[in-house]
């Protein structure tokens, strides 16, 4: 712990915490250890995975209560605003920007002199206000623009009217979700990882509760609602624990960034940010604008399938969300070697995680989505529509979760720079070309390919350049692993197919696929030599010879 930072109090939400040394930050400094790492991701895998189950209960709610018809349509249109802004201001825009600058800063405060301005508050005090301002104009802005955006959105759309009122409450999170991604930024780059994996927990259950509270008298309107409580409850459930970490022993008063050595904000940064998320977002965009003109019901399909889909792809990047301020750190001190295993190591277990998925959901999608959506209003002729799309989804899931591993990569030292942007751009272009013309051959698995082609695509563009523009990885040895990890992968989902079909019940059927694919991934992980699974092997051979 730095000596200027006071004690954590009891009940802080930090992990377990190295031995504190003079003018180090324990648990992320040079010597940051592998067993708080892993920890930490543990923390933020099992929290965020509470949270995407919740996040499956409030779809499951969604279609129990209202199907898969125009009324759901509607609500999605209006979702797009909270996904736009997830990405934006949780996941990777303000992520990228914030997590560097406070790394520095913590740096900073390492380096500062007692008695000195503290350069955290210092960059809170330069940041904060201006940022919250930025976010109730845009949540002003978004109610005002609705029936635009709507009309932008999903032009053949049958009942516009509603999904305006959707959007008009959605609205709210652009101040919500801003505010929840600046604390989750600062309390990550203090290696605080609790209250930021917990952010979908009460997001989630925010939306679950208001809908059935408010579903008899609002409809689907009640599920908007709960966008704007569960954005509130995001900002309650992290304040306090970024208040303490705040907090300093000896408080000399801050002034302001310029006068106390803070780097003010690189406007070439925030747009090169901002223009890759919303060019990652667009794909979302140009699924629904061509899925306006389907019949009633598309719109709702491609959602749950996308939904389920990206499950394993969220999950395989929360070892990439708590080691990013390792990255930024290191290359803040210029250590590129450190840097460079690290993402390395990341970029093959990412992969192994979203890959095992990945067999999971191709081998046995049509259980999965009628186990967990197939009652109510939803029918078995949405399941199965539901199933195929979701396959044709899971496609794209390596490309999907190395864009999220190596964009990170790309902004870890703070620096502006436009390859990531232009990488996404032309991906963008790929599946708005490509969907186009799929969409009238195929309808939504059309468009499902389109996506699956355009962030492949764009995730090839960023690895291969990765050794000229960004951190210089070991090309051939990390295309090596995941040629490795993709062999098995097939093999796998082969096998899980052939488990799953020696079943009728939906339930054994999904549990056979799922242990078959498994089993198999793991196995031939194992003969494949793949890297990133050693240490697995290593450590549960060590524990059963410890057992015996």
């Amino acid at each position: 712990m730095n000596p200027v930072e006071p004690m954590t109090p009891a009940g802080d939400d930090t992990l377990a915490k190295v031995p504190a040394q003079p003018g180090r930050d324990a648990p992320d400094g040079h010597r940051a250890s592998n067993s708080f790492l892993a920890r930490a991701a543990l923390l933020t895998a099992v929290l965020s995975a509470a949270g995407s189950i919740l996040g499956l209960g409030r779809d499951q709610a969604l279609a129990h209560l209202f199907g898969a018809g125009s009324e759901t349509d509607a609500f999605l249109v209006a979702w797009t605003v909270p996904e736009v802004a997830s990405t934006l201001l949780i996941e990777d825009g303000l992520a990228f920007m914030l997590v560097p600058a406070f790394s520095a800063a913590i740096a900073a405060r390492a380096r500062t002199a007692p008695g000195a301005p503290d350069p955290v508050r210092a960059l809170v005090a330069g940041s904060l206000p201006r940022l919250a301002l930025a976010f109730v104009a845009a949540s002003v802005l978004l109610i005002a623009a609705a029936p635009q955006i709507v009309a932008l959105l999903a032009p053949g759309l049958p009942y516009p009217r509603l999904a305006v009122d959707c959007t008009r409450l959605t609205a709210t999170c652009a101040l919500t979700f801003g505010l929840t991604g600046y604390c989750s930024a600062a309390l990550r780059a203090h290696s605080s990882y609790l209250a930021p994996a917990a952010i979908y927990v009460a997001y989630n259950t925010g939306i679950i509760v208001t809908l059935f509270v408010l579903a008899d008298r609002w409809g689907v309107r009640a599920a908007a609602a709960g966008v704007a409580v569960g954005g509130c409850l995001m900002v309650l459930v992290q304040a306090p624990a970024l208040r303490r970490r705040l907090a300093v022993a000896a408080d000399t008063g801050v002034r302001p960034a310029k006068e106390s050595g803070a780097r003010p904000m690189d406007l070439s940064l925030v747009a090169t940010v901002l223009l890759f998320a919303l060019c990652r977002q667009a794909q979302v965009f140009i699924e629904r604008f061509l899925a306006s003109e389907l019949p009633s019901g598309a719109i709702s399909h491609l959602n749950y399938a996308q939904k389920i889909a990206q499950l394993p792809m969220v999950l395989s990047l929360m070892l990439c969300t708590v080691t990013f301020p390792v990255v930024a750190k290191a290359l803040a001190r210029g250590d590129t070697e450190r840097a460079r295993d690290r993402v390395e190591r990341d970029l093959a277990l990412a992969a192994c995680i979203v890959l095992l998925g990945t067999t999971v959901v191709f081998a046995c999608a049509p259980q999965i989505v009628e186990v967990l959506f197939q009652r109510g209003a939803f029918t078995a002729q949405d399941t199965a529509t539901t199933a195929a799309v979701m396959r044709v989804y899971s496609l794209g899931l390596l490309g999907h979760c190395l864009v999220g591993a190596l964009v990170r990569s790309y902004f870890s030292a703070g620096r502006a720079t436009w390859y990531p942007v232009a990488a996404m751009a032309a991906g963008m272009v790929l599946t708005a070309g490509a969907g186009t013309w799929a969409v009238g051959a195929w309808g939504i698995g059309g468009i499902a390919a389109a996506n699956a082609l355009g962030i492949t695509f764009t995730a090839a563009l960023l690895l291969t350049a990765m050794d000229r523009r960004s951190i210089p990885v070991r090309l051939p040895l990390v295309l090596g692993e995941l040629g490795k990890t993709v062999l098995a992968a097939v093999a796998a989902t082969g096998a899980g197919l052939l488990s799953a079909d020696r079943f009728t019940a939906p339930v054994a059927s999904l549990a056979a696929g799922s242990l078959a694919s498994c089993a198999a991934f793991c196995l031939l992980l194992w003969a494949l030599h793949v890297r990133a699974f050693a240490p697995a092997v290593r450590t549960a051979t060590r524990k059963l010879r410890h057992a015996r």
